[in-house]
């Protein structure tokens, strides 16, 4: 029996079909279908070993994420282990963020964007970036910023230059490093995004359960559905760069624990900010 066969079968027995409904209750049916099509889909991710791929997906469906490549919310992704054998990784999109995000009710505005050469006109890193849309040059990525803004006007903003971003990847990322491959090599514009939108959640916001969840998830590959054992397969250490006060990339040591002065729900206190210029 082919492993892509064995997902089918352990996809299609009674407790975990009962599983996906107790999560996702009348969609289980088409998220279970959506699953089998992207590992269809993919040669490597139907070598990978079903437990691993059912792990990704339940991790997906506890957050109530799509997993459909091309809407970039979440993905499965096939990695190979220490030991050379193809598992599924689960890896969040920009989009699931920002929708994790909205869903917590205690933000008013979350974003992320590219910055193009000349938009980005002043960093002072005792004040606030400023950007000018308008005076885009051309076409070249100089970078990429995300800002959330709370309900109770607590406002943040993070800006990467594009070289933090390749540094960020490659050192967080093996596969991306060695081979220059995987969703950093296919999606580099939406993982630099997802990479500005969760450092900046990590660092800075109140983080909900469902978001906390997200974090630890991100590029894992889970051992049990408590989220208590997490492997990275594409890299040795889990880490959340540090990032100044103002928002501004200062170091990225690894670490393999949540950061657990982000890990709340508590609000954080109001900052002193010049919110005369709109960034998002």
């Amino acid at each position: 029996m082919t492993t892509q066969l064995a997902v089918k079968d352990l996809f299609q027995r009674e407790d975990v079909v009962k599983k996906f409904q107790e999560l996702l209750k009348n969609r289980a049916s088409s998220y279970i279908t959506s699953v089998l099509s992207v590992v269809s889909q993919s040669e490597m991710l139907a070598k990978a070993d079903p437990k691993t791929v059912y792990m990704a997906a339940l991790t997906s469906a506890t957050l109530d994420l799509p997993i459909n490549q091309n809407l970039g919310f979440a993905y499965i992704v096939p990695y190979k282990n220490k030991s050379w054998v193809y598992e599924a990784q689960f890896q969040m999109g920009y989009k699931g963020f920002i929708q994790l995000a909205l869903r917590s009710w205690q933000f008013q505005t979350i974003s992320a964007t590219p910055i193009y050469e000349g938009q980005l006109i002043e960093e002072n890193p005792l004040t606030w970036f400023v950007f000018d849309w308008k005076a885009k040059k051309s076409d070249v990525v100089i970078g990429y910023a995300s800002y959330f803004r709370l309900l109770n006007g607590f406002e943040k903003v993070l800006y990467m230059t594009k070289a933090d971003i390749e540094r960020h990847a490659n050192l967080y990322s093996a596969n991306y490093k060695k081979y220059q491959s995987g969703l950093w090599k296919d999606k580099f514009d939406e993982m630099a995004t997802k990479t500005v939108i969760k450092l900046l959640l990590s660092k800075f916001a109140p983080l909900s359960v469902e978001m906390q969840k997200a974090v630890i998830a991100d590029q894992g590959v889970l051992q049990d559905e408590n989220f208590d054992q997490v492997d990275y397969p594409d890299n040795d250490q889990w880490a959340i760069a540090e990032v100044d006060l103002e928002g501004k990339i200062i170091d990225m040591t690894a670490t393999n624990e949540v950061n657990k002065n982000t890990a709340t729900e508590e609000q954080p206190e109001a900052e002193k900010t010049d919110t005369k210029q709109e960034l998002f």
